[in-house]
């Protein structure tokens, strides 16, 4: 019998379609797996960015926030080291010493306690053979009074340490003002993008109807390639404004802290419900109450005051407490031992007029600190000013801008008709788009510019965390 008797024809080809069906399905799933392993493995993909997630990545990444804490660490570090001066000093030394010097060679046998009469042979005395020692001292050191030098060194400290935190705090502002500037600046370049883009399409269609115009003789090839040549440089624009783009994303990458080649999907900003800043009067009053940097130098001008104060301090006598325990020993196999215990007072009577220059330093200091702080303050009025005149400047603006928008699109739409009806040139016809493509660039940066006004604004009054709200 043969095979194809046990397998006719009409049940033997539809196996075939099943089995190739079967095989194609395990290869599909195998497939899938494969590219879900590897989706794990990479991870998730990117969703779109908001504006507090960018800020929250760059508070933990941005490289200016982390050297502002090493810097209050460091700060705090040296509190610990003002504070150690109140504490008593205890310190361990181990010297070697061979000599035959008489006057050591004497000393050190009689503190071995090896002293014996014939040590007072004069021949002895004079020509005393050579010695060692090892001599183990163990010394401490309490002070007792310095006229509250190291008190004020440790508030100096304590001062330092709160200043470098103000310090940090207004480098987290900033760096939240880098960032809402450079996300405002990729939407800006992203939406400069979509209006060129709406103007090759207007340019497409204009093109379309001179070209209409053209193959029925209402118009003149020339009008057409004035057409072609208004689209290629649209494109050219677009070009360019894509360039724009990744400078952007690169830039708001490095205010983040991040990889300048990673992928990142700003979603745009509520265009709803702007409104006007408030009274300028109350933004210089949170100004010159919350400004990090402002409170920062006023606690420089303490610190300096205290510097006065400790630099008088050095010429009054100073008392401490001093005590030795020493070990001698020439070869380690007999020792002995001895204490000293004192209190020192400590005077200065001349030093080269070195504590009086110092005094002279301090109160230098002092009055630059205080100057500097005068300078600061009106500084930061004329910021203020010039961030809530910009946010004002900005709102008004939108407003303008809209209208102007608005009229351009009637005016497109006005010139467009009389020119297919033969009564406007295509100049005109040009003039009108480009007057839209004008129109909608200001509305944008309108928008945006005060949207970074305003975060400018909240800069200068110290308070970036709420403007972000």
């Amino acid at each position: 019998m043969s095979f194809a008797s046990l397998c006719p024809g009409n049940t033997l080809r539809p196996r075939f379609p099943a089995l190739a069906s079967i095989g194609l399905f395990i290869l599909l799933v195998h497939v899938v797996f494969v590219h879900q392993g590897a989706a794990a493995e990479k991870g998730p993909s990117k969703s779109s960015l908001t504006l507090e997630e960018a800020i929250r990545t760059a508070l933990d990444k941005n490289p200016r926030i982390s050297a502002s804490l090493f810097q209050v660490d460091a700060s705090a570090a040296k509190i610990t080291q003002a504070r150690s001066g109140l504490y008593p000093r205890i310190d361990f030394s181990e010297t070697f010493m061979r000599t035959n010097n008489p006057a050591l060679a004497f000393s050190t046998r009689l503190n071995q306690e090896q002293i014996t009469m014939q040590d007072f042979d004069p021949a002895r005395l004079n020509d005393p053979s050579t010695i060692d020692n090892f001599a183990s001292v163990l010394s401490l050191s309490i002070p007792i009074y310095d006229a509250g030098q190291i008190r004020i060194g440790v508030d100096q400290a304590r001062l330092g340490h709160e200043s470098a935190s103000l310090s940090a705090d207004r480098v987290r502002q900033e760096v939240i003002t880098s960032v809402i500037a450079a996300y405002i600046g990729v939407l800006l370049a992203q939406d400069q993008m979509e209006v060129i883009r709406q103007s090759i399409e207007s340019a497409k269609a204009n093109r379309n109807i001179i070209q209409a115009r053209v193959k029925t003789g209402l118009a003149v090839k020339s009008d057409l390639l004035r057409a072609e040549v208004r689209i290629s440089e649209l494109e050219q624009e677009r070009l360019n404004a894509r360039s724009l783009v990744e400078v952007s994303m690169a830039s708001l990458n490095a205010a983040m802290g991040i990889s300048l080649d990673e992928v990142l999907h700003p979603a745009p900003f509520e265009q709803k419900g702007l409104k006007p800043p408030d009274e300028l009067e109350k933004w210089i009053q949170e100004a010159l109450r919350n400004r990090p940097d402002l409170r920062e130098m006023r606690l420089r001008e303490i610190t300096a005051e205290q510097e006065v104060k400790k630099a008088k301090m050095a010429h009054l006598p100073g008392l401490f407490f001093t005590s030795n325990y020493e070990i001698d020993s020439e070869e380690y196999d007999r020792t002995a031992n001895n204490y000293t215990v004192g209190v020192v007072l400590r005077a200065n009577l001349f030093s080269g007029l070195g504590l009086q220059a110092k005094v002279r330093e301090a109160v230098a200091t002092l009055h630059q600190v205080k100057a500097a702080l005068k300078q600061m303050e009106l500084f930061i009025g004329v910021e203020t000013r010039r961030a809530y005149f910009q946010a004002m400047s900005s709102f008004e603006r939108i407003q303008v801008a809209e209208a102007a928008v608005s009229q351009a699109e009637e005016g497109l739409r006005i010139v467009r008709n009389r020119y297919e009806s033969g009564l406007f040139t295509i100049v005109n016809l040009l003039d009108a788009e480009l007057a839209l493509q004008q129109a909608r660039t200001l509305h944008l940066r309108s928008l945006y510019d005060h949207k970074l006004a305003l975060a400018q604004l909240n800069l200068a009054a110290g308070k970036t965390e709420e403007g972000i709200r």
